[in-house]
């Protein structure tokens, strides 16, 4: 079964090197994921269709908000690893905590 990883920020655009850093590292594993990066209006609209939810750190602020709109898990992405593009420490946290 794949998992369904979405990632947010202001637009979807600082998490691009995230998003390629992690499909890298699942590519290397064989790990079945689909990651995606969008804005955090588009993932309010489309965040229950995912299994988890990731917001970059210059979101957190709308956490609580977000996880008022699905039963999708949401999480902050960590601030280091999120800074060092570590698609692999990323994506581990991730897959431990999709519904």
């Amino acid at each position: 079964m794949i998992k369904k990883v979405l990632l947010a920020c202001n637009a979807g655009m600082s998490t691009s090197i995230l998003v390629k850093n992690m499909q890298n590292h699942a590519f290397e594993e064989d790990i079945n994921v689909e990651i995606k990066a969008v804005s955090t209006s588009e993932a309010k609209l489309n965040g229950s269709s995912w299994d988890i939810v990731l917001l970059g750190p210059q979101v957190a602020y709308e956490l609580d908000e977000m996880k008022t709109y699905f039963d999708t898990p949401v999480f902050v992405i960590d601030k280091e690893d999120y800074g060092k593009a570590n698609g692999e420490k990323v994506l581990g946290f991730a897959l431990a905590n999709c519904k």
